[in-house]
């Protein structure tokens, strides 16, 4: 049986297909899915760029932090709710543009839509789909209220861009995702090693992609050829801003300097992300960059982040960074690999269940009671320090 950590006591019992299997915690599923991917799927889902030095440090850098609790606070009511797009969500966590979910499970991005809608948290449409834009939207919308973000490159093809974006505004997606840190591809060596192609069958809607392109063609190659890396702050913004309503966010922000520019071209927000350590390996974890970003951002513009979450606990260490919300991408995979639709609804409810536990034993009954003052970090003396 697997379970669900519930606030109010013990786990739930799960079905699963294995009788002595327990899944109570991300590391728990992420050991489960993995055992039910085959191998090329697994390295592409699981791995980063050559070293594999950013993904790790992505999850690493949560434990620099230790909580410092207040006590004798009554959070009988806690409230874990926070506000997206406009919107109030049930916790700060959204699920990640991942494209390619449908090699996970045949469902893909379908399941992983209504499983967000029911949890009441947003999701974000990878250009990299199995499905599309409208057919995603209305899966979540038979279950309640979603946002959705839709993810953009900076395209070679306008007219194919100019075409996603209308059907994205049309289906009622609130804001555009532009991930500006993959003027080229990392170097991915496992795609390498293992020729890596998108299985047999799966067509990328989204962008026009049929099974039969995708496969005639390295997912490195065909990144080149559809991909402009003459993109910039100057053209592509204000290209943006004149073809749609949708907020403008920036994905791939780690710099100061980047969030500054962002608030100077009128954008609504950005991500701080490095694309899951699957970009330029080396650069900073995303919870070291936050400070920086937050900072910079003055409250101008709203700041989310994402990469190497895996617990609730990790969310309320990167709120009390000063992020507005959080976002996650393997963990939703992990869901879906383990039990489809039903593997992520346990994902999610495993992260706010933690998140929620952390707010109480930490004395907050609101997002808004997260702060510095939440954390310590030690310092270069060996001293634990609060923040």
């Amino acid at each position: 049986m697997a379970a669900i950590a519930m606030a109010g006591g013990a786990p739930i019992p799960v079905p699963t297909s294995d009788p002595d299997e327990k899944i109570l915690s991300i590391a728990d599923l992420e050991k489960a899915a993995s055992k039910k991917l085959g191998k090329s799927a697994r390295e592409f889902y699981n791995s980063g760029s050559t070293d594999q030095v950013t993904i790790h440090e992505n999850s690493t850098a949560f434990s620099k932090y230790r909580l410092r609790p207040r006590v004798l606070v009554d959070v009988s009511g806690v409230d874990t709710s926070t506000t997206a797009f406009g919107r109030s969500i049930s916790f700060p966590l959204s699920v990640s543009p991942a494209g390619l979910q449908t090699m996970a499970h045949p469902d893909g991005e379908l399941a992983t839509s209504r499983a967000c809608a029911r949890k009441g948290v947003n999701m974000a449409i990878s250009s990299f789909a199995n499905h599309s834009i409208e057919a995603v939207r209305s899966a979540a919308i038979e279950v309640g209220t979603i946002d959705h973000a839709i993810q953009l490159y900076t395209m070679r093809d306008r007219e194919l861009e100019e075409q996603i974006i209308g059907k994205a505004e049309a289906a009622g997606c609130k804001a555009i995702f532009l991930t500006a840190d993959s003027p080229v591809l990392g170097v991915r060596y496992n795609e390498w090693r293992n020729d890596f192609r998108t299985p047999e069958g799966l067509d990328f809607p989204v962008i026009g992609w049929t099974s039969q392109k995708t496969r005639s063609q390295t997912h490195d190659s065909g990144f080149v050829g559809f991909n402009d890396d003459s993109h910039s702050w100057a053209k592509d913004i204000p290209w943006l801003k004149a073809r749609t309503k949708m907020q403008i966010w920036i994905k791939g922000v780690l710099t100061a300097e980047d969030t500054e520019l962002a608030v100077e071209h009128g954008c609504d927000g950005i991500v701080v992300s490095n694309h899951g350590g699957r970009q330029l390996d080396g650069v900073m974890p995303t919870l070291d960059a936050l400070p920086e970003c937050v900072e910079a951002a003055k409250g101008r513009i709203a700041v989310h982040v994402d990469g190497g979450f895996r617990s609730g606990t990790d969310i309320f260490k990167a709120l009390a960074l000063g992020a507005d919300c959080c976002w996650v991408g393997r963990p939703a995979i992990w869901g879906l690999a383990y039990d489809g639709e039903a593997g992520v609804d346990l994902m999610l409810e495993t992260m706010h269940d933690e998140f929620r536990r952390c707010m109480q034993l930490t004395g907050c009954r609101t997002v808004k009671d997260i702060t510095k003052g939440c954390l310590a970090r030690y310092n270069a003396g060996g001293m634990l320090k609060r923040l």
